[in-house]
């Protein structure tokens, strides 16, 4: 059977479309010459010489026993700071998100929206360089400052799930005498709990990231290394640092993964 031929004009000529495109080359040209910036610096023979000669004193990397021991202590810094301040935001999340979903009428509710609200519109540098200031230099200030953005970020999350599942289970137990706290674990935290363990998972994923940079503000892990070696222009060893760090985000998107798709296997 032959389909039928589409015998609709064809769309108009879009001068909107077209002011729109314009409006935005004109800003980007108008960005460049504010900020004294000339792309066509960076292909010149001598701009392409330098970063050849900056690349290359990065190569080999230093790939020694001792500086590989401490590459290793860091990683596993890392780790521990990501895992910590997700796991604590969590925990501090899902006390949060009751009154976020409005459980305890809307005063709670604008109070604990604002909080989560604070605490996610820092950065986490930013978090990180008060804690700094605060507690002193190492891998508490950096659990710190990742568990207060995160408890923000999660704290909306978890609190806008629990306000769009059905209430339904948990006011039948409610009814047949089951207290508040009893009526959610049984009737509402079961059918939320695989969107929250997603959010978690997804945070710690960022975490991780975001626990590798917060070191240059010394709060600890690779982060903090690699500034330290950056400062003495040790560039072998930072390298090595930096290939830590893509391996170390590359083992935790693959568990990531893995946990996500037994998960979903779980779920049918």
């Amino acid at each position: 059977m032959i389909a039928p031929i589409n015998t609709q004009p064809a769309r108009q000529f879009c001068l909107k479309c077209l002011l729109m495109l314009l409006i935005l080359f004109g800003l980007t040209i108008a960005s460049l010459v504010y900020l004294s910036l000339n792309p066509a610096d960076l292909f010149t023979l001598e701009a392409l010489r330098n970063m050849a000669q900056f690349i290359g004193r990065f190569f080999p990397p230093d790939l020694s026993a001792d500086f590989l021991e401490k590459i290793w202590q860091g990683i596993l810094q890392t780790l521990a700071i990501s895992a910590l301040a997700t796991l604590i935001a969590a925990t501090l999340s899902l006390g949060l998100s009751l009154p976020v979903s409005g459980r305890f009428g809307p005063t709670a509710k604008g109070l604990t929206r604002f909080i989560c609200n604070f605490l996610r519109s820092v950065p986490e540098l930013v978090w990180a360089a008060l804690m700094v200031l605060a507690v002193g230099l190492g891998p508490f200030a950096g659990t710190l400052a990742l568990t207060l953005h995160t408890t923000g970020v999660l704290g909306r999350l978890f609190g806008e799930s629990l306000e769009n599942h059905p209430t339904g289970p948990s006011n039948a137990l409610m009814l047949s005498g089951s207290g508040r706290v009893t009526s959610f674990l049984y009737g509402t935290l079961p059918g939320i709990a695989p969107q929250l363990l997603s959010y978690s998972l997804y945070r710690w994923e960022m975490n991780i990231r975001m626990a590798t940079i917060l070191g240059f503000v010394g709060a600890g892990g690779l982060g903090q290394m690699l500034y330290y070696e950056l400062s003495l222009l040790r560039e072998a060893q930072a390298s090595t640092v930096i290939i830590a760090m893509l391996l170390l985000v590359v083992f935790v998107d693959m568990v990531s993964n893995k946990l996500r798709r037994i998960q979903m296997h779980n779920q049918g």
